[in-house]
């Protein structure tokens, strides 16, 4: 009998450890042992304080009250213990008992349980929060969870959708939810009809799987009329950026020429007051770039810049497109009327290129606007008052216009208030390396190209040459060029230029006459005396393009005005050739 109540406790998961009256250990099973780390042989017939560390049995047996779960660490482990006396019929104290078990691995599933109730919390927290109308579904496709945006959106709350099949909430077209279900992928971009007030939306859902299995699937559904709302919004936020776009600033204009330096510093005076601006200048130089400019350093560089280019636009609708219309002015007038171009422009900033294009019938009425300030619309008879700062551009000389009656004086006066001249290319030929390293530099990008220098043979003919299309015909010039160029060239030289213009002065054409010349020498075709031959022609050729001025010849030709003395005497003197037989 004693043997199997042994065999008992040492079956039991609870350790045990029992004391007489004299706290001699007289139990320690099998779990005793696993917990203390000491095996029953040595712990039995033991004084319990020399064998278990801190025990309280003793105290148990002094007093004979219980000690009911209790918690505290055993080496190191933590563990909850019960401790009572073992009494007598007759209620005499024999001993004490202490029965523990380990508890850790409760603690820690219990730190677990409790670490995924807040994620969950977290979770439906985020998932509430969310302006993102959201649905879930288990795998028998039955709502389980939905948000309160799925509930504004939709009109279904948590009783119309929780525990019902997921096809309760389509007023048209086929579940995102069942679709997942059935094939395990996700799902984009479905068009649905959703609610009771089959409201357009977009779906897209994607399955819950756990360990390989397909539990469930979640669902995001989108409004299509905000979509479309913010569609609206954005296209007309291009067509109003598109109307105020001024492209360019004074940082876009290149070059560091002091003629050009002069006109940047007008044109930025000029654009901290509301005056009248006129841009002077030979087509293509770059009166555009300037009137933008202007007005992104204004004060209205937040307001509409609207330009109108006065030689592009028939000259009947002109007026019509300028200053607008009433409704019924005209046959085949819009309904209502229309804005004109002056009234689009308030606030702003308007740019009448070509301004000496107009006819003298439209010049009137510019006048008008710009001395009264207002407008009157075709088949209108009440004036609308505008504030608009004018910026006018012309290649046409506007003093010759006037004495042959084409361009009104007192328009003219009205105009010229700031006057700004933008050089040509040709009276700026310092900024030409920069302009062509600008041009390189874009065209790399548009081409796929990777040119990092230009030959001096390039910029030496692109100086010598009077461009008059200016940045423009340099523009169409270099990107041409840039064609020429193979994907790893990096070097742009003479034998990718495209032919220039006929008819206009180069340093081709002087090399051609020098070439001339040469052929002309005789018969002395050493190659000492051709070299110098070549040299003394090219000098020249040089000289009578800048008109016998020597100091500008110089310093075309790269040498000091000393050197070209030095040189003319010197080759005159070794070739035995005078000016006057061979020019």
């Amino acid at each position: 009998m004693k043997r199997e109540l042994e065999k008992i406790l040492d079956s039991t998961h609870d350790a045990m450890i029992a004391i007489d009256k004299h706290n001699f250990i007289t139990l320690f099973n099998k779990s005793a042992e696993r917990l203390t780390k000491i095996s029953a042989a040595d712990a039995l017939g033991q004084p319990v304080q020399i064998i278990v560390e801190n025990t309280r049995l003793p105290v148990i047996l002094e007093t004979g009250v219980s000690e009911l779960n209790q918690k505290q660490q055993l080496n190191d482990i933590t563990i909850i213990t019960n401790r009572m006396p073992i009494l007598s019929d007759d209620g005499e104290i024999l001993g004490a008992v202490a029965i523990f078990r380990d508890i850790s691995e409760i603690i820690e599933l219990a730190e677990q349980i409790t670490n995924l109730n807040q994620i969950r919390e977290t979770l439906e927290a985020t998932i509430n929060a969310t302006q993102d109308a959201i649905s879930v579904v288990d795998a028998d496709g039955i709502g389980v969870l939905i948000n309160p945006a799925y509930t504004r959106m939709t009109g279904y709350t948590n009783e119309d959708i929780i525990g019902k099949n997921c096809t309760v909430d389509l007023a048209e077209g086929e579940s995102v939810h069942l679709e997942v279900l059935k094939t395990g992928k996700p799902v984009k971009g479905k068009t649905l009809k959703v609610g009771p007030k089959r409201k357009d939306v977009i779906a897209e859902a994607a399955p819950i799987i756990v360990n390989g299995v397909v539990k469930g699937s979640v669902a995001i559904i989108h409004d299509l009329t905000e979509v479309n709302e913010i569609y609206r919004k954005l296209d007309q936020a291009k067509k109003i950026i598109r109307s105020l776009e001024a492209k360019y600033t004074f940082d876009d204009i290149i070059g560091g020429s002091e003629i050009l330096h002069y006109a940047i510093e007008k044109a930025k005076i000029a654009a901290e007051t509301p005056a009248t601006v006129i841009l002077r200048g030979e087509s293509g130089t770059g009166k555009e770039l300037f009137a933008h400019a202007i007005h992104n350093a204004s004060n209205r560089k937040y307001a509409q810049f609207v330009r109108v280019n006065c030689a592009a636009i028939n000259e009947n609708l002109l007026e019509s497109e300028l200053f607008g219309y009433e409704e019924g002015a005209f046959t085949g007038a819009s309904k209502g009327g229309k804005m004109g171009l002056f009234e689009k422009a308030n606030g702003g900033t308007i740019f009448l290129d070509e301004i000496g294009e107009l006819s003298l019938n439209t010049q009137a009425k510019l006048l008008r606007v710009l001395q009264e300030k207002e407008i009157l619309k075709v088949g209108g008879t009440k004036p609308v008052p505008i504030d608009v700062r004018v910026i006018t551009a012309t290649n046409v000389d506007l003093e010759k216009a006037i004495k042959e009656q084409r361009f009104r004086q007192d328009l003219y006066y009205r105009l010229n208030v700031v006057p700004i001249y933008i050089p040509a290319l040709r009276e700026r030929l310092e900024d030409m390396d920069l302009l062509v390293k600008h041009l390189i530099n874009r065209f790399n990008q548009e081409y796929g190209r990777s040119v990092e220098r230009v030959s001096d043979s390039v910029l030496e003919i692109i100086k010598s040459y009077d461009w008059p299309g200016n940045v423009r015909e340099l523009e169409n010039f270099v990107g041409r060029a840039m064609i020429n160029i193979r994907m790893h060239e990096y070097l742009l030289t003479a034998l990718h230029l495209p032919q220039l213009s006929l008819g206009v002065p180069n340093i081709n054409q002087n090399l051609g006459k020098v070439a001339q010349k040469i052929e002309m020498l005789g018969s002395d075709n050493t190659l000492e005396y051709r070299v110098a031959a070549f040299e003394k022609f090219h000098i020249e050729a040089i000289l009578e393009k800048n008109q016998g001025n020597r100091e500008a010849s110089a310093k075309e030709l790269g040498i000091s005005l000393r050197t070209l003395y030095y040189k003319l005497n010197k080759l005159n003197r070794e070739l035995r050739i005078e000016k006057n037989e061979i020019l």
